[in-house]
């Protein structure tokens, strides 16, 4: 374990220990690639703790065959790590029976289902990926999530990616990392591929 020494130590009446096990919020945003695969990279590591993790994907479509979806099912399914529950708005929320109307609807249902996770405790992670977008766009309430992330009950980690993510989240965040682009290979015409983009 990394023995850095923090520049500020807060006067907020914790041990080092308890200061070190709280839970946190995470946002990767930004217009540089890299903010889900970082978030499933942090999936990883909960799993190899031992810990449940959730992974809820509020904008990719259905057909979009993520490599670290398969990945974290097989090893959720192992038995050596931690469970791993994978749910995509663009398959229409597996809990839900209906056919939703919308996009906007399908997120908010999505995000009420991350409301119950959350209060019941399902997850020691949950992975809100491109979660940022229905923020911006207006669809979920910036201010009812991070309510629902203040009053968050346990040591529940949340990452949360999208670009765009709203100033409110920012600054609420725990860590927030914003990814610059300063190249990319689709800049000169080439589309994405195997291995690298999914």
């Amino acid at each position: 374990m990394p023995q850095g020494q923090p520049s500020v130590v807060p006067n907020d009446g914790l041990t080092t220990r308890q200061r070190r096990n709280r839970p946190l919020v995470f946002v990767h945003t930004g217009v540089g690639k890299g903010k889900s695969t970082a978030a499933f990279g942090l999936a990883l590591r909960a799993w190899n703790q031992g810990w449940p993790v959730g992974v809820f994907q509020f904008v990719k479509s259905a057909k979009w065959k993520v490599g670290e979806e398969r990945a974290l099912k097989v090893l959720g399914e192992s038995g050596e790590g931690g469970t791993v529950a994978w749910h995509k708005m663009g398959e229409g929320w597996s809990w839900v029976q209906r056919d939703l109307a919308s996009s906007e609807e399908a997120a908010r249902e999505g995000w009420e289902q991350v409301k119950r996770d959350l209060a019941a405790e399902t997850y020691k992670l949950l992975v809100l990926d491109e979660f940022a977008y229905p923020l911006h766009w207006g669809w979920i309430d910036t201010e009812d999530v991070i309510t629902a992330l203040r009053e968050r009950p346990g040591t529940q980690h949340v990452v949360i990616t999208g670009r765009n993510a709203p100033q409110a989240l920012v600054d609420f965040a725990d860590l927030v990392t914003d990814m610059s682009k300063v190249k990319h290979p689709m800049d000169t015409g080439q589309k994405g591929q195997r291995g690298i983009e999914w």
